[in-house]
C-alpha cells in the first residue's frame, strides 16, 4: 500500500522562497520538487534546511510534515542554514550603515509593536562606535561622566573597581557582627585584603577591554561581554550579550548586570569568615581563601539582571580550605 502524503517545504540555496510539495516517499518528492523548481531529476538531492543531512529514504520516512528541505542539484552543497546566518552577518558588519539607514526606514512606516521593538533594538545596537577609546573620538558616550575620564577603559576600569571597593567595604562593616575577642584578628585579615587588592588595582582589568592578558577580562578586544548565566546553570539559557563600549545608552545598561557571587557574600562567606576567625583556636584563617570568594572570578559570575537569582543560593564555603594546613615537621633521630 502506498505511504499517505505528506507536506514539506522546498527551497533553493540561497533563496528564500519556498514552495510546497506533498509526496509519501523521498524519490515522488524529489521528482515533483525538480519539475516545480525546474531542475534536472538525475543527480538531484534533498537535504534538511537547518544542518545540511541529506535525505535517505529512511530518514525521509522519520521526518515530520512540513520540514524545510533544501533542493540541490548535481555538484551544489548547502552547509545547514547557518550558512544563511554567516553570510547575513559578514554583510551586516561590510554594510552597516546600508543596514542601519535601512532599519530607521522601515521603523518609520512600521507599526506592529513587535516588530518595532526588534527595529529599534537592531538600530540600538549599530549605532556609535564601539572602536573609538577616547573622549575627543566619541563625546556622546562620555555624557554625565566627569572630565576626569578620558578613555572608555578608564570608565570601565573604574566602573569595576568601585563593584570591588563595595564589596570590600562590606566585609569591613561586617567587623561590629564579629566576636569582640575575634575583631583585632578579623582587622589584620581585612588589611592583608586591602592591601591585595591595592597590588592588583581592585580588579578593574575586569571590565577594561584593553586589557592585554585574556584571562584577567571578562570581555573580547571589541568590548562584547555575555552573561555568564544563573550560579546554578554552566551558561545563560537567553545568550544575554552587551557591548557597553558602543554607545551612552549601553554603557548606562551594563551598570544593571551584576556581579553574583556563587557562594553568596552575605549569606555564607562573610559570616564564615567571622566565625573562622572567632574560632581559630591556635590556627591559622586561610584568608586567601576567603579573599578568592569574595573578590575574583573564581566565585563571582557576570550577570544579565535577569538572570540574578537573588534567592537563598543554599551554597557554603569549603571547610577542608578555611585554615592553612600545618606543615609537618619530621624529627631527626
Amino acid at each position: 500500500m502506498a505511504a499517505p502524503l505528506r507536506p514539506f517545504r522546498l527551497r533553493r540555496p540561497g533563496n528564500a522562497q519556498k514552495f510546497g510539495a506533498a509526496a509519501g516517499s523521498l524519490r515522488g518528492l524529489l521528482r515533483k520538487g525538480c519539475r516545480l523548481l525546474q531542475l534536472p531529476l538525475a543527480g538531484s538531492r534533498l537535504c534538511l534546511y537547518e544542518d545540511g543531512t541529506e535525505l535517505s529514504e529512511a530518514f525521509f520516512r522519520t521526518l515530520p510534515p512540513q520540514t524545510e528541505l533544501v533542493l540541490l542539484r548535481p555538484g551544489e552543497s548547502w552547509p545547514g542554514c547557518c550558512g544563511d546566518l554567516q553570510r547575513f552577518l559578514a554583510a551586516l558588519c561590510c554594510r552597516t550603515d546600508a543596514v542601519l539607514e535601512a532599519a530607521r526606514r522601515l521603523l518609520e512606516d512600521e507599526r506592529a509593536p513587535r516588530r518595532q521593538r526588534l527595529l529599534a533594538d537592531l538600530i540600538h545596537n549599530l549605532s556609535g562606535d564601539s572602536a573609538a577609546e577616547r573622549r575627543d573620538e566619541d563625546g556622546k558616550w562620555f555624557e554625565g561622566l566627569e572630565s576626569r575620564f578620558k578613555n572608555k577603559s578608564s570608565y570601565m576600569r573604574y566602573s569595576c573597581e568601585s563593584r570591588i571597593r563595595s564589596y570590600m567595604k562590606e566585609v569591613s562593616n561586617f567587623i561590629s557582627n564579629v566576636h569582640p575577642t575575634a575583631r583585632d584578628a578579623y582587622k589584620r585579615i581585612l588589611d592583608l585584603m586591602s592591601d591585595k587588592l591595592k597590588s592588583v588595582k581592585y580588579n578593574g582589568s575586569y571590565f577594561d577591554r584593553t586589557e592585554e592578558e585574556a584571562a584577567m577580562r571578562l570581555c573580547t578586544k571589541e568590548g562584547w561581554f555575555s552573561c555568564q548565566g544563573p550560579f546554578d546553570r554552566d551558561d545563560c539559557p537567553c545568550k544575554h550579550s552587551i557591548n557597553p563600549y558602543t554607545n551612552r545608552e549601553s554603557r548606562i545598561l551594563f551598570s544593571t548586570w551584576n556581579l553574583d557571587h556563587i557562594i553568596e557574600k552575605k549569606r555564607s562567606v562573610v559570616p564564615e569568615l567571622a566565625e573562622a576567625v572567632k574560632t581559630r583556636d591556635g590556627r591559622e584563617v586561610n584568608w586567601e581563601y576567603f579573599y578568592q570568594l569574595l573578590f575574583t572570578m573564581n566565585n563571582l559570575k557576570l550577570v544579565h539582571i535577569a538572570c540574578h537569582k537573588k534567592t537563598n543560593h543554599n551554597l557554603s564555603c569549603d571547610k577542608t580550605k578555611i585554615y592553612r594546613k600545618r606543615k609537618q615537621t619530621r624529627e631527626i633521630s
